[in-house]
Parts: C-alpha cells; sequence; structure tokens
C-alpha cells in the first residue's frame, strides 16, 4: 500500500478500533491458480500472552483453507470510512480553481501466518464471540444458544475455524491532511451538508485533523 508519511496511522488502539467497527475483512491467499479474496468477518482475540491475534471461520468446502498448502502468509483489508470529495467543497476552488477531486478513507492492512484451527470448543467460542460482536447493540439480543443443539451442531460441522497471527499491522488515514486547514474547515463544512451517514462519519475523521 502507498502510504505517505502524513496519512500513516501507527497508533495500535486505533487500528484496532477500526478493525472492531468494520469487522468484515477481505482475506487475501495464495493459491496454487495466483491470489484468491474472501470476504470474512473477524473477531480481534487476545491470546494467554497477551499478544492480539485475529480470529475467523468458513465453510469447510472453501478452497482458501487449501491455500495453506502454498502459503500460510496473508493479508487482511479492513475498510473504514470513506466518502468521495468534490472540489467544490475547498475554499482554495474560488481563489485558483486548481483543485481537483478525491476520495478519502480510512483503511488497515493485516498482514500475518494463517493456521486452521478445527476444535469443536474453539469454533463454539469463536461463534459466540463473533454474535455477541454484532448483537450487544441491539435490544433483544440474538444468543448462539438460541438455537436448536442439533440444528447447532449440524452447522458447526458444516464450518472451521482459523486463526491469523499478526506479523504487522498498518493504517492509512487519508482525510485531507494534504490541504491547507481553510480546504479542511469547509470539506467539514461539505460533508456536514451532505448528511448522510457516511459524510458524517467521514467529517468526524476529517475535524481531528483540523
Amino acid at each position: 500500500m502507498y502510504l505517505p508519511k502524513q496519512f500513516e496511522e501507527t497508533s495500535i488502539p486505533v487500528l484496532l478500533s477500526l478493525i472492531k467497527a468494520h469487522p468484515l475483512a477481505t482475506v487475501i491467499t495464495l493459491s496454487t491458480s495466483g491470489l484468491n479474496a474472501n470476504h470474512i468477518p473477524m473477531v480481534v482475540a487476545e491470546n494467554a500472552d497477551a499478544t492480539i491475534v485475529l480470529r475467523g471461520h468458513v465453510a469447510r468446502a472453501n478452497p482458501m483453507l487449501a491455500d495453506l498448502a502454498v502459503s500460510a502468509q496473508t493479508l487482511l483489508v479492513f475498510q473504514g470510512a470513506e466518502h468521495y470529495i468534490t472540489p467544490s467543497w475547498y475554499a482554495t476552488k474560488k481563489e485558483t480553481e486548481k483543485v481537483v477531486p478525491t476520495w478519502n478513507y480510512a483503511v488497515v492492512h493485516v498482514k500475518g501466518q494463517m493456521r486452521v484451527v478445527d476444535d469443536a470448543e474453539w469454533l463454539h467460542q469463536q461463534l459466540e464471540d463473533l454474535t455477541a460482536q454484532q448483537e450487544s447493540s441491539r435490544n433483544t439480543p440474538w444468543s448462539v444458544n438460541d438455537a436448536p443443539a442439533e440444528f447447532l451442531n449440524q452447522i458447526k460441522q458444516a464450518i472451521v475455524g482459523f486463526e491469523v497471527q499478526i506479523e504487522s499491522m498498518v493504517g492509512k488515514w487519508k482525510v485531507s491532511q494534504n490541504q491547507p486547514s481553510k480546504n479542511r474547515v469547509t470539506v467539514v463544512q461539505g460533508l456536514e451538508e451532505d448528511g448522510t451517514e457516511k459524510a458524517l462519519y467521514m467529517r468526524d475523521l476529517v475535524k481531528k485533523h483540523l
């Protein structure tokens, strides 16, 4: 990933916060026929030795599992807030007209070694953790144990867990830092006027860099 210094985010809590808020990862592996991409929701977990890992599960029939015979090296991409930035929002447009469109975004790339975890107890905990992660804000959260035990066992037999040991974690927050301060102010105003959930999320990121 091309990463100019001004866009680099190095805070581990900030990077993990994006992953937790946007857990659906693009998981890229190397297969015998080239690169392979799957889209898998992940859970941030901590080992007994305090190291951080990412955990997920896939169908046993998923060819991704066979990719481990080629290489265990894995890239996971977590996409956070993103929004088109029109040059019409820049204060300097009226002064010089020397402005062009761009796209703001926040993203985290994680590289690590993947391993399969084919263990019923581990898998049940993974399902509980992932479900709780997504259901906790609901008024009446659904629980894995709400499903009939026999049905749940059938589901678990058809899936397998995996874990990625993190080797590197890189964040890119491209949120108008390369613009003069007056343009950042008017970008915030433009996103505010746009008013969509996506625009307001990006507005808040840009405001942190005013």
